[in-house]
């Protein structure tokens, strides 16, 4: 059986329903394929609240955080509100109602055809793949360990409306000659608190029993006691997939998949969210989808931040804090130029400039731009799990 359409989206992540639901609204036929069209997204969704699109109803926000908090070698108060998305409201904020959704497993992607493990054949003008990420082997990884916390319980060290969005105190239980790795804390809106141990730029990540310890151990920093019941959430993924090449009549890469994958921060949600407009447009007016998404001043900021990347992999624990010291003493323009704006490569280029060069001690700049120590983890030996630092499984 064929059908056809204005657009096919394989995958329906918030990426790729997002960018499903705007080509609706656009008029478009939109045909939509995924094996678990109406699943629950397991990952925890976060933002700063100025990236979100004006299409996008703020009642998707399930928790706001006005004044997050980052701690290098003292507290810095962000002045830009952050937010958790409410998962359920996000997905029924982009319904689907207007198009042919198939659940199934799509076994062929081309440029105008789409086949399903059943036969069915999908032929669209334009196929965008939002399937999400490939296998991580050994390339620079986010990874990341989780555990949620009753709200209470956790007030001691995050209380209602606080976060911690990089927490770099001395108390993972993690020596100066292991890899480093920060925590990551925010109120979910449902009476839990995240409590997440993070680690950025590494070779293959760093394994899940490790980020585990580490977390257990700030939460014993602080006094919090855990019951052993609480669920946990785990994340493991690759930094580096670059913007796709232009050309129309190409499969769309969109999303995670295609380049939108902050490669400092690990965050592509917003960024998929603002730009789904921009392919829409393109596609209604018979140009090429990935030039629209990725003008030369896009893929220069994406070129830049991958030696941010790369940076981040090589430094130890007291370069990472005196790194991060150095870049939010920078203005809220030019913090933003890294953190979210897709194109904004002047500000970008200053601001990468200026952390290196307001770095100390000197010599430590020289492993930031990679002259020294390129490849310092790389293959290190972290220590075998144990009963205690085991997982507890994914929260659903």
């Amino acid at each position: 059986m064929v059908r056809e359409f204005d657009i096919c989206v394989v995958g329906l992540g918030p990426s790729g329903r997002a960018l499903a639901y705007r080509a609706i609204v656009a008029g478009l036929r939109v045909a939509a394929v995924d094996p678990r069209p109406d699943r629950l997204w397991p990952p925890t969704f976060s933002c700063w609240i100025d990236e979100l699109p004006d299409w996008l109803p703020h009642s998707v926000i399930a928790s706001r955080i006005p004044t997050p908090v980052v701690w290098t070698t003292s507290e810095i108060k962000i002045e830009r509100p952050y937010c958790v998305l409410s998962k359920p409201l996000l997905r029924d904020a982009l319904p689907l109602d207007d198009a042919r959704v198939y659940a199934g497993r799509a076994t062929r992607v081309d440029a105008r055809e789409v086949e399903l493990a059943d036969g069915t054949v999908i032929r669209a003008a334009v196929v965008a793949d939002s399937r999400g990420m490939p296998a991580l082997g050994n390339r620079r990884a986010a990874s990341a360990h989780g555990i949620f916390v009753n709200a209470e319980t956790a007030a001691p060290m995050v209380g209602d409306g606080e976060g911690l969005l990089l927490d770099w105190r001395p108390e993972n239980g993690a020596g100066p000659d292991e890899p480093p790795s920060f925590l990551y804390s925010v109120p979910l809106g449902d009476g839990t608190v995240i409590f997440e141990e993070t680690s950025l730029g590494l070779r293959g990540g760093m394994p899940q029993h490790e980020l585990r310890k580490r977390t257990l151990a700030r939460l014993a920093a602080h006094g919090i006691e855990l019951t052993g019941e609480e669920p946990s959430e785990a994340a493991h993924y690759p930094l580096d997939t670059p913007p796709p090449k232009n050309g129309v009549g190409r499969v769309v890469p969109y999303g995670s998949r295609g380049g939108m994958m902050h490669p400092c921060t690990g965050y592509s949600v917003a960024d998929s969210f603002a730009l789904a407009d921009t392919a829409v447009t393109a596609i209604l007016a018979g140009e090429d989808p990935i030039g629209a998404l990725w003008p030369w001043q896009a893929r220069l900021t994406y070129w830049m931040r991958s030696r941010g990347l790369w940076g981040l992999g090589r430094l130890t624990t007291e370069q990472s804090i005196a790194m991060f010291d150095s870049f939010f003493s920078a203005s809220p323009r030019a913090q933003r130029a890294l953190l979210s704006s897709h194109d904004d490569y002047t500000a970008l280029g200053a601001v990468l400039f200026n952390t290196v060069s307001h770095t100390w001690p000197f010599r430590w700049r020289y492993d930031l731009v990679g002259w020294t120590n390129r490849d310092r983890w790389a293959g290190y030996p972290f220590a075998p799990a144990t009963s205690e630092t085991r997982s507890s499984g994914s929260r659903k």
